[in-house]
């Protein structure tokens, strides 16, 4: 049998074709929290494909997942499974190619290994301890200095309550980084900052979702980034809002992050 952390991109792999197999066709979407927080039946379909590659291989494991009624915090002990089938489902449901099927494996509380693959796009992020790889290829982060280059992309999507503060952080990045960018999904959005396509990185939500974050944090860990909360303590599940950046200008991210933060 084939080890977890060798079955991590395999699953990861599995889940994203056959959600892209589906991509684009006739499915059924339902709202979840809001009408822009969406489900649709690929999502549901591909989680509980890879939730049963798991049950076969590694029975006695736990699994997070962000459909239907798996745990959705990551155990201190023991052995357990992060998985967002559709991370973007919005841009899934509508027909755009940024979204991606995550998996990590966690041991005793800390992520081992990674994989994040975005079909529609071509690519494919895969982290170890102290490696990550794109289509492949070992990356990193980018080793841009100059600030007024940054490209900064917001990790979350925007809610209605956080609106006012989302808009002013939005402002002040605009006004001291290079540009500012929204893919719609969080996790693809970690991966694109550890593999040097993107700068840096920046959520509000006082509690990001472990699916969302897990496998992109050490991502851009793994490919030498630096990922702390907004008060600039390293960053844990459950940790308030998220800043990723390549090293260069994490505290002044942080600042502006920390300013709008409620």
């Amino acid at each position: 049998m084939a080890t977890r952390e060798a079955t991590v991109a395999d699953l990861a792999r599995e889940g994203a074709e056959y959600a892209f197999d589906r991509f684009r066709t006739d499915f059924g979407v339902e709202e979840k929290s809001g009408k822009t927080d969406l489900v649709t039946d690929v999502d549901l379909a591909t989680q509980q494909r890879i939730v049963s590659a798991i049950e076969d291989r590694f029975s006695d494991d736990e699994i997070v997942g962000e459909e239907e009624d798996e745990r959705k915090t990551i155990p201190e002990n023991g052995c357990a499974w992060v998985i967002d089938p559709i991370d973007g489902t919005h841009n899934y449901a509508h027909g755009m190619n940024e979204w991606t099927t995550s998996v990590a494996f966690v041991e005793d509380g800390e992520t081992v290994t990674t994989a994040n693959v975005a079909p529609a796009l071509g690519e494919e992020y895969a982290s170890t301890a102290d490696e990550l790889t794109h289509n492949g290829q070992t990356v990193s982060v980018s080793d841009k200095r100059d600030t007024e280059t940054f490209r900064v992309a917001s990790t979350l999507r925007e809610k209605t309550e956080d609106r006012r503060a989302e808009r002013a952080t939005t402002s002040e990045i605009i006004k001291r980084f290079g540009e500012l960018r929204v893919l719609g999904t969080a996790q693809l959005t970690l991966s694109a900052v550890a593999s040097g396509a993107l700068d840096a990185a920046v959520g509000l939500d006082p509690a990001p979702n472990d699916w969302d974050t897990i496998a992109g944090v050490h991502q851009v860990r793994s490919a030498g980034g630096t990922v702390t909360d907004v008060q600039g303590d390293e960053w844990t599940p459950g940790s308030p809002g998220l800043v990723a950046s390549n090293g260069w200008a994490h505290d002044e991210l942080v600042a502006v992050a920390q300013a709008h933060f409620e």
